[in-house]
């Protein structure tokens, strides 16, 4: 249950500080300091979190990350299972706490929807927003299974670079699509935004489930190709 508990705090934590963010200071493209200060908070969280949860989790915090261990043999069906929900409650309680912040403190949300994902700056086009989020998440998963390789010598650095390529991919995701990369970091915001009377985000929900985890597929079975000395 530690492990559980663990990817639990973890999601909360990357919601509460990356999505905070960009509630706060806006993620608009005329405004890049927005975008970049996202994107580092997305990405230093993961960070913070690998070097606080990773001995204990393995610090996924991303339901699209923990497919792609699970297809390259690094965790059995059950702990997928047990990882996703605590990924999902963790993702809840960030963006519920954000709403209790927000409401109490009368701050103005810069994004509309607790940091939820969408699909504006693709026009509302699903399909451009799906191969947005295939492409994305292959480049991240695929590092993260580069960097954990037990063929990898990266000593303790391996969490700087996984933080620091969430951040490269939310550099040109951002204006694209709010960059999900993760399941659950999308599900908490469009709830909390559903139930906060804001039901756009829940309606193309689907693209920031369905993209980040048919990414993290193909970078696994990529991944495994070209680490296989077969």
């Amino acid at each position: 249950m530690k492990k559980y508990l663990a990817e639990c705090i973890g999601t909360m934590t990357l919601v509460l500080i990356g999505c905070g963010t960009a509630m706060l200071v806006g993620c608009d493209a005329a405004n890049g300091s927005g975008y970049l200060l996202t994107a580092l908070a997305f990405g230093l969280t993961i960070v913070g979190m690998a070097y606080c949860v990773g001995n204990i989790s393995g610090c996924h915090i991303n339901p699209a990350v923990s497919l792609g261990v699970l297809i390259s043999g690094g965790m059995d069906v059950k702990d997928f299972i047990g990882y996703v929900i605590s990924q999902c409650i963790g993702a809840l309680c960030g963006s519920g706490l954000l709403a209790l912040i927000f409401g109490l403190g009368g701050v103005t949300d810069q994004t509309g929807g607790f940091g939820s994902n969408g699909l504006a700056g693709v026009n509302g086009n699903a399909v451009a927003g799906l191969i947005v989020e295939i492409l994305l998440t292959f480049i991240f998963v695929l590092t993260i299974l580069g960097v954990t390789s037990k063929k990898a010598n990266h000593g303790s650095f391996g969490g700087i670079v996984i933080g620091f390529t969430l951040v490269l991919v939310h550099i040109l995701g951002i204006g694209l699509t709010g960059t999900s990369v993760n399941p659950a970091r999308s599900f908490g915001p469009a709830l909390v935004a559903l139930f906060s009377g804001n039901s756009a985000p829940i309606a193309s929900l689907w693209v920031f489930i369905v993209g980040p985890f048919i990414g993290a597929a193909i970078a696994a079975f990529c991944y495994k190709y070209l680490e296989s000395d077969k």
